[in-house]
């Protein structure tokens, strides 16, 4: 939720909580960078004796301000920083909110970028040629011209670029402060550009540019907090984990070579939503022609693809897989892949397209993948379980309200349903082996009853038994099969490997295990699921086993 309070006396302004139902001492208003509503606190904010209570803010117009404030309180960033309306919010505050000497918390952010060559990154974003042996040589299938030039995607690529191995890029440039803002000054949310001058580290070819923020919460920047990725960082030892604010990867529209020593500009573009970067080889201010436009697709692919499906699609080993199968004639063949697919299982729904053409199908015919099965292992997050996990007290701040508020919600239905996560960039254990729960036969058309498993796991490595990860397996034949989980045993300490291209289903234990609790807790887990082919619907409970109904 973006949130900016105005107020007159810091000493008496207690931040509280606040969430549908509550009261307000005083009164106020909030400036919603993406709406037409603009509410305004005013008068001291009060936390009733210690108690974090529910409260109501009213809503006012900008004329019933009493006089304006001198202190500004804000926090409307995202990844990109300026991605959900930073800019024309501050705007709107200095312009009728505030006093032209007022002092913002944060007070200044910066943003910072670094040039890189990374073809597992560039493959996000452009389709590579496809190389398939045949009885006849190497054949090569060149992506379409209109692809091949199209600048990709406008919105920015987050990720925890933590998680990218420096193996995997090249670093072509130093880290780069790109522009800065001072909140409490009068910001602007029109068009603006920002270059910087530089000599590549390296000769290669600029393909990407890696970007983050960080924020200085007082004017003499004595605390500071930073999204900046651990080769970047003051102190990598001492990161700070984050899932709501990451790092932004943005593509250079088309790839461009660089010498190393021979300077060039990078250039930092940015409307009053978006940032996007291009490389120049003069100065912006001589270049009449620097990119000032925000790139768009317009061959299309990049509206139907995601960057994760880029990914998959140039993934050289994948295609050699489905090679490797190809060899019949009577065929029907799918991926499968759906664009409308949220959960691994999702697309089962290659079974029921199956099932519709079955009478097309001739004798003998062959369908591939031939099969599919639902696996799942028990994991210990490093760190996505606080995503689940109460915040109790936080900075002298209680708030247990909040949290019996969300335990309310998720046991009225999504503590008993699994939700998607690129497990690539959330490192975990395995705490039990990998087991298979459903197979589904895709030479047979769907059936009419619902197919059942239920059991017990035992954990074979000491943890905190956070949530059970589900994934499909594709068998192509029955030598040859494709995972949209796990692509390799774990190692020795419990360490995973996951498909970079898919999302993994996570279903979270209920209650969340306690981060303060001594290791030996239960070590098995039960479980109970059932695909239901009138819906297409997979049903799950996973518990640990000593937990009561």
């Amino acid at each position: 939720m973006n949130t900016m309070i105005t107020t007159r006396r810091l000493q008496e302004c207690k931040i509280l909580p606040r969430y549908p139902g509550c009261r307000e001492q005083g009164e106020g208003q909030r400036t919603e960078g993406l709406g037409s509503r603009h509410w305004h606190w005013h008068g001291t904010l009060v936390n009733d004796g210690g108690h974090s209570r529910c409260r109501l803010l009213l809503c006012h117009r900008e004329g019933d301000m009493p006089c304006r404030a001198n202190i500004l309180v804000t926090e409307l960033f995202d990844t990109e920083l300026i991605g959900e309306g930073a800019l024309p919010s501050y705007e709107h505050a200095h312009r009728h909110l505030v006093e032209e000497n007022c002092e913002a918390v944060p007070h200044r952010a910066t943003v910072y970028a670094q040039l890189v060559e990374s073809g597992r990154m560039w493959s996000w974003n452009k389709l590579f040629p496809i190389h398939v042996q045949t009885s006849l040589g190497e054949q090569v299938i060149v992506p379409p011209v209109d692809v091949e030039s199209c600048p990709g995607a406008p919105s920015v690529c987050d990720i925890q670029l933590n998680q990218v191995s420096p193996a995997d890029f090249t670093v072509l440039s130093d880290v780069l402060p790109m522009f800065s803002i001072d909140f409490s000054k009068q910001v602007s949310s029109s068009a603006a550009c920002h270059s910087r001058r530089f000599e590549p580290l390296t000769s290669g070819r600029a393909q990407v540019v890696l970007s983050w923020w960080d924020i200085e919460m007082d004017p003499e920047g004595k605390i500071k907090c930073t999204m900046a990725p651990f080769w970047a960082h003051s102190d990598p030892e001492e990161m700070q984990w984050r899932d709501h604010w990451m790092q932004c990867v943005y593509f250079l529209p088309q790839e461009e070579p660089v010498v190393q020593g021979s300077a060039l500009y990078l250039v930092a573009h940015h409307d009053d939503y978006c940032v996007w970067y291009s490389l120049q080889r003069t100065s912006p201010e001589k270049n009449e022609r620097v990119r000032q436009m925000r790139p768009v697709c317009d061959c299309q692919a990049h509206l139907l693809w995601n960057r994760p499906r880029f990914g998959e699609i140039n993934d050289q080993d994948r295609t050699d897989r489905y090679v490797q199968a190809l060899r019949t004639v009577s065929l029907l063949l799918g991926e499968p892949f759906f664009t409308t697919s949220l959960l691994p299982w999702h697309n089962l729904y290659f079974w029921y397209v199956r099932t519709a053409v079955d009478q097309h199908l001739g004798p003998g015919a062959m369908v591939m993948p031939q099969a599919a099965s639902l696996h799942a292992v028990v994991v210990e997050f490093r760190d996505l379980w606080r995503i689940r996990s109460p915040c109790g007290d936080c900075e002298g701040f209680d708030v247990h309200i909040m949290d019996d508020m969300i335990k309310r919600a998720l046991d009225f239905r999504e503590s008993r349903e699994a939700e998607p996560h690129p497990l690539w960039e959330y490192p975990c254990r395995s705490l039990s082996e990998p087991w298979q729960i459903l197979t589904f036969d895709f030479q047979q058309p769907v059936p009419l009853q619902p197919l059942c498993a239920e059991g017990t796991v035992e954990l074979r490595r000491p943890g905190q038994s956070h949530a059970a990860v589900l994934w499909m397996e594709y068998h192509l034949t029955p030598e040859c099969t494709l995972s949209t989980g796990l692509l390799e045993p774990a190692d020795p300490e419990g360490g995973c490997c996951w498909n970079p291209h898919c999302k993994q289903a996570v279903y979270f234990f209920s209650p969340a295990p306690d981060p303060r609790a001594l290791l030996g807790g239960p070590r098995t887990v039960s479980y109970a699921v059932e695909f239901h082919p009138d819906t297409g619907d997979i049903i799950m409970e996973f518990r640990h086993a000593d937990t009561p109904d």
